[in-house]
């Protein structure tokens, strides 16, 4: 079963700086979530609060309804993997795997094997012998074989070249699908990832800015192009993200679902009615913030 994770008002403060403030988030059911934010945004703070690397200032963090710091009931459940820096480590490949499998209740030897022959990882390499790709893979390996019932991957690419992260995406896919669990994406790579996501969180100065399911995000946004004139007076009352004009023709982009009878209008008036990527949406609204 999976753990529901809640957040109620946390605060975190790093010196006079608040990375969180205020944060309420509840994360309760098993999906692939997206964590999105810019630089700063309080991504990588919130993760490791529920990764039981610290507590909060102020305000409570549970999964499954205790604090996860220091509970030895809870950590086992919660897989945190991040940016890890292998130079110093004498172990090799295979070791690390065998260690995981002794130390997480839940761990698939067989699983792990297979992604590191997927990976190409060389098993008999001692990890600091690595490349940063090959780094990456095996931390990605090590917390999709750990199959623990929160799941959190930081940025868990970086390093990896384009065809290596095309087969992370798929195996984070797959093996959700085999076994369904909270899986917390933390990215930059918006793009190439959006189709993961079941549900999208995006923290913004160190508050939720939005937390939806990502078919209900793109429907809020739309993009209208055709003449300017007709453009601006469609667009007048509407939540507007950014525009851009060439020549006659302009182009807005909307926050907010429209209406059957305001996309008769548009029909009406000529107007082309286009979908918004998540990314365009995740760029806009952060900007939009911003500029408040």
């Amino acid at each position: 079963m999976t753990p529901h994770i809640r957040l109620e008002q946390v605060t975190y403060r790093y010196g006079h700086h608040e990375a969180l403030r205020d944060v309420s988030l509840a994360l309760s059911h098993p999906r692939i979530y997206g964590l999105l934010g810019r630089n700063g945004a309080g991504k990588s703070t919130l993760l490791s609060l529920l990764a039981s690397y610290d507590e909060p200032d102020t305000g409570k963090v549970q999964i499954d309804g205790e604090a996860p710091f220091e509970n030895a009931r809870i950590m086992p459940q919660v897989v945190f993997a991040h940016q890890t820096d292998y130079s110093s480590e004498s172990d090799k490949v295979v070791e690390l795997l065998e260690a995981a499998a002794r130390y997480r209740p839940s761990f698939d030897m067989a699983y792990a094997e297979q992604l590191a022959a997927r990976f190409k990882l060389p098993l008999k390499t001692r990890a600091s012998g690595l490349s940063s790709g090959k780094q990456s893979a095996l931390n990605a390996t090590l917390a999709l074989a750990a199959r623990a019932p929160v799941t959190i991957l930081d940025e868990t690419y970086v390093g990896m070249d384009a065809p290596a992260r095309e087969m992370f995406y798929q195996e984070v896919l797959a093996d959700y699908e085999r076994h369904p669990r909270t899986i917390i994406l933390s990215t930059h790579l918006v793009s190439e990832m959006d189709y993961l996501f079941e549900e999208v969180v995006i923290l913004h100065e160190g508050r939720v800015l939005l937390h939806e399911p990502i078919d209900r995000l793109l429907e809020r946004g739309a993009s209208i192009t055709g003449p300017a004139a007709q453009v601006e007076a469609f667009a007048q009352p509407l939540r507007q993200l950014s525009s851009q004009q060439l020549g006659g023709t302009r182009s807005v982009m909307i926050y907010g679902e429209l209406t059957d009878e305001q996309r008769r209008q548009a029909a009406e008036l000529g107007l082309e009615l286009g979908q918004v990527s998540l990314q365009e949406l995740f760029i806009h609204l952060t900007e939009e913030v911003d500029a408040r």
